[in-house]
């Protein structure tokens, strides 16, 4: 028995429309590809919303000591702070030889350690802390 050539591409169109229609395909991001009765449309949704920083990446007032280190900056967050101190730690050569941990304080650094000649690199954040006000 001979079935003809019609057939089967009728059948397979059939299946492939019904398929079409039911699927929707996350691609990359925030594109869409939705395909419905065998045509596709590219949709796109809304970008997020960017948040305010929170934690430490929120800009904080600092100490008058503080200002001073940073050369007037009167609101920065904790992490450009840090960032400020080990640049000024690198450019001026203050880690201990012997041991990298320990920051050998010049007297910019001793103002905002509380006077301290020689700091663990782990007691920085906390010594940090008094120097952002509420």
């Amino acid at each position: 028995m001979a079935v003809p050539l019609g057939f089967f591409s009728a059948l397979s169109t059939v299946e492939t429309a019904s398929f079409l229609r039911s699927s929707s395909v996350r691609l990359a991001g925030n594109v869409r590809m939705a395909t419905f009765a065998g045509s596709a449309k590219a949709v796109t949704t809304t970008e997020p919303k960017k948040r305010k920083p929170r934690g430490i990446m929120k800009p904080r007032r600092v100490s008058p000591e503080m200002q001073a280190f940073l050369g007037g900056l009167p609101e920065i967050p904790r992490t450009q702070v840090l960032k400020f101190i080990w640049a000024h730690i690198k450019q001026h050569n203050l880690q201990d030889p012997e041991d990298k941990k320990v920051i050998i304080c010049d007297e910019k650094l001793k103002k905002i350690f509380g006077g301290r000649d020689r700091v663990g690199f782990l007691e920085i954040a906390g010594l940090i802390s008094p120097h952002f006000l509420k």
